[in-house]
């Protein structure tokens, strides 16, 4: 039973609520439940799903309005052990978590009072700046950052349903204290950590230690931080949609949105006549299907009949429209929409987006803006990676890597990708998103059509066929694929290697004995000492165990080492900033 496509997402405090009420010996046989569930029948009926849970015919019952199971009570169980039987926790824990604030994204109404009071620190004066977290919020990071850390002494092998459901429990207290950052963070490790032990092949060990580094920085600084600083850890719960007149709008491209934590759609996004951007999203609980089929729904703005694939291609008029500040337009009753002409991506409006020098684009991608990138670039073939196949291309003399943006097998990304890397010697617009990386790098979501005119693709909603690509070009007219060798990797990777294992493994794959003094020479003959010396601490804190008056072992200090991990992936990250920046020729 794949939990992604059969059971409803289940909020973190039923999980954790669940999992809380079992007895110890139930818990130590909770893994074992979730194993044993994924090979029984389900039947889904409406918002109800069902799971036959025995021989003998008991049945558990998961009720889901909207896709989504708010309460522990909608999970019940037929068995004679119920309600304390293994059963109900066994599928809250196999379910997918929950994002509770991606109904409130999605549907993209007018700005509330709640909406707007959610980030409260940020304004507000003298008093505001000198903010500082409450009680209540520092006793949520506490528990999150001990939450964290636990799970990164124990690696993904060992971080079972108990783990996650500590993890879920200190989620679930940091959105009730007011942190929605810190909440969602936590819920995305929890995420990264069922589709690594379900060996989900969409699962990246990057995505896992984003995950942890996020949300151990976030527990981390709020007791510290205050004013406007403090407004941006606590994060926001919803975002506040206000007026912005009338626009004109013209679509550049649509993708679709398919997520581990249950939730799929698909996004579109238009520019108007100044090169600003806003996005037109669909995005509700649901599987592949509902992330392929998205793109033929009418978006929803106002009365317009248009679909998703549509609009890409076409253009939009909006009146009264509002506005998030992440520039996704909103749906409110006053909001009035009607289809307009689009422009060519080499026309004007269009055409000035990929008249910014990809440098600046790059830079205003990394200091936290959009992350969307306008190139032209040639492709030159096709190199293989452990995570598969990448397009080589030429950007104005820059070697670049572009990969699928998406996995699934469901969604044609990767099959477009290939028959794009033999379109050799052809000069296209693309449409990319950054991958901070010490080389040029970037995912791949729309493109000019390889030989027809005047027309694009949406790599992850259309299908290009062999017949769509140009003739070959002659041997010497194509740029070698040598051109686009991103060159040997850093040193930096010795430091990052080490962030990376101890996600996976745990802290004690690091505390096993071994010299590390040659990593560390070798980092400072690079120029990088202070890798070299957070390294050292790094690996002294995995393998520090103190005794105590008897000579016996005293449980590891698992806050310092994640204080150390924190360190060293915060340096990784920010060094592998200034490398992509220097890459990409800023």
């Amino acid at each position: 039973m794949s939990a992604e496509r059969d059971l409803p997402a289940v909020a973190p405090a039923v999980t954790a609520e669940l999992v809380a009420a079992l007895s110890p010996r139930l818990r130590k046989r909770l893994d074992a439940g979730i194993a044993k569930l994924a090979d029984r029948p389900v039947v889904r009926d409406g918002d109800t799903v069902r799971i036959t849970v025995d021989d003998e015919g008991s049945t558990l019952e998961l009720d889901a309005p909207g896709g989504v199971v708010a309460d522990a009570a909608a999970i019940r169980c037929g068995c004679l052990l119920a309600p304390d039987c293994l059963h109900r926790a066994a599928a809250a824990s196999a379910a997918p978590v929950a994002d509770m604030t991606a109904p409130a994204e999605s549907t993209g109404g007018a700005g509330t009072e709640e909406d707007a009071g959610a980030g409260e620190g940020a304004e507000g004066g003298a008093a505001a700046v000198e903010e500082s977290a409450s009680p209540s919020q520092l006793d949520a990071t506490h528990a999150v950052f001990g939450a964290v850390a636990a799970v990164l002494d124990a690696g993904t092998d060992g971080s079972g349903a108990v783990l996650q459901a500590e993890l879920l429990r200190a989620a679930h207290a940091a959105r009730l204290a007011g942190l929605p950052r810190a909440a969602a963070a936590a819920v995305s490790v929890v995420t990264a950590l069922r589709a690594a032990r379900a060996a989900d092949p969409a699962f990246r060990l990057t995505a896992l230690v984003t995950a942890v580094s996020e949300t151990l920085f976030v527990a981390h600084r709020v007791p510290f931080a205050t004013g406007a600083e403090l407004a941006e850890l606590r994060g926001t719960l919803r975002q506040p949609y206000t007026p912005d007149g009338s626009l004109r709008l013209y679509g550049l491209f649509s993708e679709p949105v398919l997520t581990a934590s249950g939730y799929a759609g698909a996004v579109t996004w238009t520019a108007d006549a100044e090169g600003r951007l806003y996005t037109v999203s669909d995005v509700a609980p649901g599987g592949a299907g509902r992330a392929v089929g998205a793109a033929d729904r009418a978006v929803r703005v106002g009365d317009t009949a248009l679909t998703h694939r549509e609009l890409a291609r076409a253009g939009l008029a909006v009146s009264g429209a509002t506005v998030s500040p992440t520039g996704r337009l909103g749906a409110g009753a006053g909001v009035r929409a009607v289809r307009a002409s689009g422009a060519d991506w080499r026309a004007e409006p269009l055409d000035r987006l990929w008249a910014v020098p990809v440098a600046e684009q790059v830079g205003r991608a990394l200091g936290g803006g959009r992350d969307l990138l306008f190139l032209e670039v040639t492709p030159v073939g096709a190199v293989r990676e452990a995570a598969g196949d990448c397009l080589l291309a030429d950007c104005g003399g820059v070697p670049l890597r572009l990969t699928a943006a998406h996995d699934h097998p469901a969604l044609p990304h990767r099959d477009n990708l290939r028959l794009l890397a033999r379109a050799r010697g052809g000069r296209l617009r693309v449409i990319a998103r950054l991958a901070v990386a010490p080389h040029a790098r970037a995912q791949l979501l729309a493109t000019e059509h390889p030989s027809g005119v005047g027309t694009r693709v949406d790599l992850g909603l259309d299908r290009l066929q062999h017949a769509d690509l140009p003739a070959p070009a002659p041997a010497s007219a194509a740029a070698p694929a040598a051109a686009c060798d991103a060159g040997p990797e850093a040193p930096l990777h010795l430091l990052r290697r080490r962030v990376e294992q101890a996600a996976s493994g745990g802290r004690r794959v690091l505390a096993f004995p071994g010299d590390s003094a040659a990593d560390a020479h070798r980092l400072h003959r690079h120029g990088l000492g202070t890798a070299g010396d957070i390294l050292d601490e790094l690996l002294a804190a995995a393998a520090e165990r103190s005794r105590d008056a008897f000579g016996r072992l005293l449980p590891a200090d698992t806050r310092r080492f994640a204080r150390a991990w924190l360190a060293a992936a915060r340096y990784t990250d920010e060094v592998d900033r200034v490398l992509c920046a220097a890459a990409w020729g800023g």
